[in-house]
C-alpha cells in the first residue's frame, strides 16, 4: 500500500491545518508515495521504535508527537534525535506524526478517556474560531438539488449533530455573455433574467477547494457564481479538551480509583482538599492543559483531568477547580489505540501494529 493512501485517510478525519501554530504534524520523513506492507504506532520516535519498523519489516511509523519540532541546522549525529533521523534515511523508513491536529478532534485521545470513566453528553471544551464559512451557490432552479448534493457530500452542511442544512432563496438572476461563451441559457450578446435558487450553506475552510471542484461538476454555468463569508462562529467539533457529564455524581475518591484502574495510573496529583467531594462535571485534555483551566472553570466543571500542571496552577485553582494531573505519557498512550482502530477499519486488510517500546521516560520510585 502507498503510504500517502493512509495519509489521505488520516488528514480527511484529523485535518492538518487544525494543528497548532508551534506543532509540526505530518509527513516528517520519507516518500509519501511509498509502498509499506504494515505501520507501527508509538507515542514517540526513539531508536528502539525504528529498531522495531527495521526488525518488523514496515516501512512507516505513525507517531503521536513529531520527531522534529524546531528547526535543524545541520546533521552531524552529536544528537539522540539526529541518529534516529539518519537511521530512518539509511533504512527507508518514513515518520508520519499526528499531533495538536489528533488531540483537537472531537474524535481524538480526550473521547477515549472520557469513555473509559463513563463521560457522557461530551462537547469541546475549548473551541477554535475563524474557522468555518458561509459558502453560497446561485443555480438555476433545475440544478438545485444536484449543487445541494454536491455540497453536503463534500461536508458542508453540518451543524452540529445535523447534517444537510442550508438555506434556500428563490430569485432572479440575471446575465449577459460577449462572443466567447457558450451560455447554458439565453443568448449571446443578450440579457438574461433566469429563475435561480440562492443555496446558502456552512462548512470548514479545509474543505472549501474541494465544495467548490464538486460543485462545478454539476452546475450547468459556464461561470458558476458564489459568495464566500468569513465566519465568526465556533467549530463546536474542533478545539481542544472536552466537557461532559456522568450519569450520576460520585465521590471524588471514587474517581480517582475509577480512573487509575481504567487508564492504568501510578498516582494523580491533585489539588482537591476533600476526597468526599461529589464529582459529575469533567473537562479532559490529554498533554499539557493547564490554558484550558480557565475554561473549564467558566464552563462550570468539577475537574480538569490532564497533565504538565505547575505548582501554581494547582494554587491558582483551589478554591474554584480541581485540578488532576495524570501524567503527559499517561493521558496520551491512548493514542495507540484510536489510531488502530481508525486505520484497521479504513484499511481492514493492511498491518497495523502498535508499537512494543512506546514506554514512558517518567519512572516512579
Amino acid at each position: 500500500m502507498k503510504i500517502s493512501d493512509i495519509i489521505y485517510a488520516l488528514e480527511e478525519a484529523f485535518p492538518p491545518n487544525y494543528q497548532e501554530s508551534y506543532d509540526n504534524s505530518g509527513l516528517i520523513i520519507g516518500d509519501k508515495n511509498a509502498e509499506t506492507q504494515s505501520a507501527i504506532l508509538c507515542l514517540d520516535v526513539t531508536s528502539k521504535v525504528i529498531d522495531e519498523a527495521i526488525e518488523k519489516g514496515s516501512k512507516l511509523v505513525i507517531s503521536h508527537h513529531p520527531i522534529i519540532f524546531q528547526k535543524i541546522k545541520r546533521i552531524n549525529l552529536s544528537s539522540e534525535q539526529e541518529k534516529i533521523i539518519v537511521k530512518c534515511i539509511k533504512n527507508d523508513i518514513a515518520v508520519y506524526a499526528i499531533h495538536t491536529n489528533l488531540d483537537s478532534s472531537i474524535n481524538g485521545i480526550n473521547q477515549i478517556i472520557a469513555k473509559k470513566i463513563g463521560l457522557k453528553n461530551f462537547k469541546i471544551l475549548q473551541a477554535i474560531q475563524n474557522d468555518l464559512l458561509k459558502l453560497v451557490v446561485y443555480t438555476p432552479e433545475t440544478h438545485a438539488g444536484e449543487v445541494r448534493n454536491a455540497l453536503f457530500e463534500t461536508g458542508a452542511g453540518h451543524i452540529g449533530n445535523y447534517d444537510s442544512c442550508s438555506f434556500n432563496t428563490a430569485g432572479t438572476g440575471t446575465f449577459r455573455g460577449n462572443d466567447n461563451t457558450n451560455p447554458f441559457v439565453g443568448n449571446k450578446n443578450e440579457l438574461h433574467f433566469e429563475d435561480e435558487i440562492r443555496i446558502e450553506t456552512i462548512l470548514p475552510k479545509h474543505k472549501l477547494r474541494k465544495a467548490l471542484t464538486e460543485v462545478e461538476k454539476v452546475h450547468p454555468y459556464e461561470e458558476v457564481a458564489y459568495d464566500i463569508y468569513p465566519l465568526l462562529n465556533e467549530n463546536p467539533k474542533v478545539g481542544m479538551g472536552i466537557i461532559g457529564n456522568l450519569d450520576n455524581e460520585i465521590l471524588l475518591g471514587q474517581l480517582f480509583d475509577l480512573m487509575k484502574e481504567s487508564l492504568k495510573l501510578n498516582i494523580i496529583k491533585h489539588n482537591a482538599l476533600d476526597l468526599n467531594k461529589k464529582i459529575k462535571r469533567i473537562a479532559i485534555c490529554s498533554g499539557s492543559g493547564a490554558f484550558v483551566s480557565d475554561a473549564a472553570a467558566r464552563q462550570k466543571a468539577d475537574i480538569l483531568i490532564t497533565a504538565d500542571l505547575k505548582y501554581h496552577d494547582f494554587l491558582d485553582f483551589q478554591k474554584t477547580l480541581i485540578l488532576a494531573d495524570i501524567g503527559h505519557f499517561e493521558s496520551e498512550i491512548w493514542v495507540q489505540n484510536l489510531l488502530l482502530e481508525f486505520i484497521s477499519k479504513k484499511f481492514p486488510k493492511f498491518a497495523v501494529l502498535k508499537s512494543e517500546n512506546s514506554k514512558n521516560p517518567v519512572q516512579y520510585y
